[in-house]
Parts: C-alpha cells; structure tokens; sequence
C-alpha cells in the first residue's frame, strides 16, 4: 500500500435528507464510491416518480472511479445505480443478495450494456494501490448487509452503512462485532456512521420479540389477518412466514413486487419456507377466515398503498371485510406519518380491526443511541462525520459523539457536496463540489428541474386560464375571440358573469394595443397577462396561471 499523501471524503446524498445515501471516498487520485441510492419525493415534488444524486463530480472524474461498493439492498443505497451505470462503466462491488437485487433494478429499467458484478462477503480482502478494502457484517432490516473499512497510512476510512446491533437477531445475521473492534484498534481516522434513530434513547427492539408478537396476533385473531411489511424488510417476512406456519394459515401474497423480491430471495436461500404453504390470491375464499393470512406491500415497497386500496374496496383482488386483522408491521419514513394516520383511519371505518403502535410488531433496522454509542467505542475514531439522517438527526448523532469523548473540532457535519480534506495531520473543510438533486418523472431524468415543478406548483393551487384571440393585422381589429377557456379556476357554468367581464378586459387591451403606432405580439401578452392578473385577483383573490394566445391571419 502506497503512503496516503490526502483523503477527500463527500457526501452526493444522504445528508440532510432519509434516503439517497450516496458517499465519495477519494484516496490520492483514487475515487471509490459508496452507495448509490435513491428517495422517494416529498409532497411538494408533484408529480415525481423518485429522486437520485446528481453525479456531475463523478462525471468529470470518471477515469479516477476504481468501484462502487453497496453496503446493502434497500433502495435508498441501490435504487440510483441505474443512473450511475449509464455514465461510469466500472465494477460493483456487493454481497450476493445486494448483486440479487441490484439485477432487478437494472432490469427494471432497461440497462443493455453488460455490468461488471464482483460478490464480496465479509471475509474478502481487496488491494488497491493506495488502500486496501475490507468489509465487516452488520445487523439491519435486509440480510447480507456490510460495513466497510478502506484502510490507509494515515488510518482507515470507516463507513457503517445501516446498522444496529441486535444480540437475537432472525437467522444467524449477528454483527462482526470482533472485527469492528480489531479495525478500531488499528487505528480509525474518520467514521461515517448511520445517524436515522440517533434521537432515540436506549436500543431498538430485537426481532425476537416481534416474530413472538406477529405470532400471538395471528394467534388471537378471529378472521384473515392482512399484514402490511416494507417489500425489501425480508427479515420480517420470515417471521411472517414463521407465524402464519405456526398458526396453521395458508399465506397470500398481494402486490407484483412483493412477489417478485420473495421469489428471489427464496430462490437464493434467504428466505425458508415450504411451497405448499402459498396460495393463489383466488384461492382465499376456499379457506376458512381463520386459515389465512395476506402478506401485502405496493410497488414502491410501500407498504400503505395497497391497503387504503382495499379499505376502499376498491382493490381488484382483496378488499377489507369487517372482523380482518391488519397488523402494519412498518414504520413511517420520516413524511409520512400523515399518510399512515389517514390510512388507519380508513382501515378503522372499514371495520377492520388494526393493529400499529400498542404492540411491538415492528423494530427499526436502524440502532438507537446506545447502539450508535458502542459503534463509536468500538471504532475509536480520530474524526466523525454524522451521516444517513436529517440535520437534526446528524446533529443528535455528533452530540453522542461527544458524550463518548470526541471533541467537537473533530466532528464534521456536512451538507451535500461538501468536501472535508485530510493532508497530512491537517484538516480542510469548505470546499464545494456540485451536489444536488436529479428528479426522475417517468422515463425523464433531470428533465424536471425547479421551474417545471414551481409550474406545476401554481397549476395545482389556482388552476390554469388560457386566452385565445385571432387578429387580422391588417385591419387592426379582432377577427374572433377573445375566448377564454379555464381548468382548476373556477367552474365555468356557474361563473358566466366573471368569464364575460374578464373578456372584456382582454377585448379592451387588444384594441387599446391595435390603435398604436408598432404592434408587438409580447407587449400585448404581457398587457392582457398584467390586466387580467389584477382582476381575477379582485374578484376571486385567486392567481391562475394565465397563458395568453395570439393567432393573426
């Protein structure tokens, strides 16, 4: 290994932000990069299908990227590969479920040119000229997922990826725990570590509790039992499975991604079960209510969608009947606590009985802050950069930090394309490569930028008002129209008397426009945008957007 001369770490996503997670470890003239994620959009990206990091530094440097190393399978740190891939030919680095997924996601979205995959486990070992790479097993919501270690002269470069530490977990996904601390005794120049729970007190809950309480649900239980997981949480879907075998339920699965992400975990051995333990979704109604149970989930592998589908009976396949157990064993992603109340509310009014919240049938896959906490002891870092969380939850995470005795120079809370630079005992921060958002609509990437989505912005608070008048230039008058047509205005049967006398107020403008000496087409727009503006704003305190059209023959 090569001595280390400076290390540049930046953050493309996943600070400030839940989801997106995207990390640049920059070593000498070497780039690797860690994650490549997506976010699901806020409610004010209207219209949104998904958001992912803007890689322009990467783009610009992409004889410098030796490989992109994927700490597990969530969407949230696999989801953008797509994107990545189609500019920076070079190897995947990941374990063999993260591969797995990453397959259905380069399917999903059409990638032809072949893609060079290298399974690691947590025993591999890679030598780069500058650093070698290891990598450490941690305990989350999704088997196989890693930490990861890139070791140089000046330290290692420690990155947690999602973690908790859980000491009964599902199967046999135990953290490397000695490993950690081994790396930690050799010496951690920087920790980049998962800050989602870091607010909570004390350790999130164990698995083992949740398969005991899914199991007593579904013991309990009068009629179908409808259970609402996230579609990637295939710890969660074991217990499940285990549950309903226990309780002698036939299980249905709703929802083509569920589907398909069980049958490749199946398929790979993530997953035990027994075939005959399936049913069709037609085959519900041949079994006692007491018999069943329904795994469901929606495409985005949230897990509400399909269920306030079928609270309004209006899913094709399964609808809500009065005495059904539905047991949401998820959390709300930090946005979208409202969207579960509605549809709890709309579960309750369905007759269905919910069970969310009293009991503990869910845990997050995240630790909470004694587990962050032994992360840090363990590691025994020289810097700290909170990552994976809001500010307030990297700010939480940078307080714990210092309850364990780092001091606040040495920890660094970072936005997105901020660089923090190591030279020597040295260190730099302030400088700023491009970061930001790429919103993805449809089969468009980064084709909606901020003043398409502020269009459809107005269009959804005040509606849209479009003006169409044809003049004969020649003869300087108005050969038809002016015509106004409105969507999301007002409704036009019922406001006859505003229509006319806002075609007045264009009819006056154009004339008042045609008797001047010079007829410019934008002056005239421009008037009858100002004037009409003015007056639909007296009359109805409302600002449609008003699109002005001017025809001449």
């Amino acid at each position: 290994m090569e001595k280390t001369e400076k290390i540049k770490l930046i953050a493309l996503g996943g600070v400030g932000e839940v989801g997106k997670n995207m990390f640049v470890v920059e070593i000498n003239s070497d780039i690797f990069v860690v994650d490549s994620g997506l976010m699901y959009p806020e409610d004010e990206m209207l219209g949104i299908d998904m958001v992912i990091p803007d890689i322009t530094y990467l783009k610009e440097n992409r004889e410098r990227v030796k490989g992109i190393f994927l700490t597990h399978g969530h969407d949230e740190s696999i989801g953008g590969i797509f994107n990545l891939l189609h500019h920076i030919q070079v190897p995947i680095y990941g374990t063999k479920l993260t591969l797995a997924l990453v397959g259905e996601k380069l399917k999903e979205n059409r990638m032809k040119q072949t893609v060079l995959v290298k399974e690691i486990t947590n025993e591999t070992v890679l030598n780069f000229e500058h650093t070698e790479v290891t990598f450490f097993r941690t305990n989350h919501s999704i088997p196989d997922s890693v930490g990861i270690s890139f070791a140089t002269t000046m330290g290692a470069i420690v990155h947690t990826g999602d973690f908790k530490f859980d000491q009964t977990p599902v199967g046999e996904n135990f953290s490397d725990v000695g490993k950690i601390a081994t790396i930690g005794d050799k010496g951690v120049l920087c920790l980049l570590s998962d800050s989602i729970n870091a607010e909570k007190p004390g350790h999130s809950g164990s698995e083992a509790i949740v398969g005991e309480e899914i199991s007593d649900v579904m013991y309990n239980a009068e009629g179908r039992v409808i259970v609402a997981v996230y579609a990637s949480n295939l710890h969660r879907i074991q217990q499940v499975i285990n549950a309903a075998v226990k309780n002698n339920r036939k299980l249905a699965v709703v929802g083509k991604n569920m589907r398909n992400i069980l049958n490749l975990a199946i398929s790979l051995g993530y997953i035990d079960v027994e075939d005959e333990l399936f049913i069709s979704i037609n085959e519900i109604n041949n079994f006692g209510s007491k018999e069943v149970a329904i795994l469901t989930t929606s495409n985005h592998g949230e897990p509400l969608a399909v269920l306030s589908r079928m609270a309004k009976q209006s899913h094709k396949q399964v609808n809500i009947l009065k005495g059904d157990t539905i047991l949401i064993s998820a959390t709300p992603i930090p946005g979208n606590e409202l969207v579960f109340s509605r549809t709890i509310d709309l579960l309750c009014r369905a007759g269905a009985n919910v069970v969310f919240g009293q009991k503990q049938v869910h845990v997050s896959g995240h630790g909470h802050q004694e587990e962050l906490k032994m992360m840090l002891n363990l590691t025994k870092p020289k810097y700290f950069i909170p990552v994976h969380g809001e500010f307030k939850m990297q700010k939480a995470h940078a307080k714990l930090a210092q309850q364990v005795g780092l001091s606040e120079k040495n920890i660094f809370l970072v936005d997105k394309g901020e660089v923090v630079e190591f030279k020597g005992e040295a260190v730099y921060t302030g400088g700023k490569v491009p970061s930001g958002n790429v919103l993805i609509d449809g089969l468009g990437i980064g084709d909606v930028g901020n003043i398409v989505l502020r269009d459809r912005r107005l269009l959804s608070q005040d509606g849209i008002l479009i003006v169409v008048v044809t003049l004969d230039k020649k003869r300087k008058k108005i050969t038809s129209g002016p015509e106004i047509i409105t969507r999301g205005f007002v409704y036009v049967r019922e406001s006859e008397q505003l229509i006319t006398q806002a075609t007045k107020v264009v009819s006056d403008i154009v004339e008042k426009s045609m008797n001047e000496q010079s007829i410019e087409w934008s002056a005239i727009k421009l008037n009858i945008r100002e004037a009409l503006n003015q007056f639909l704003y007296e009359k109805t305190k409302r600002r449609p957007m008003i699109l002005p059209i001017i025809m001449e023959i």
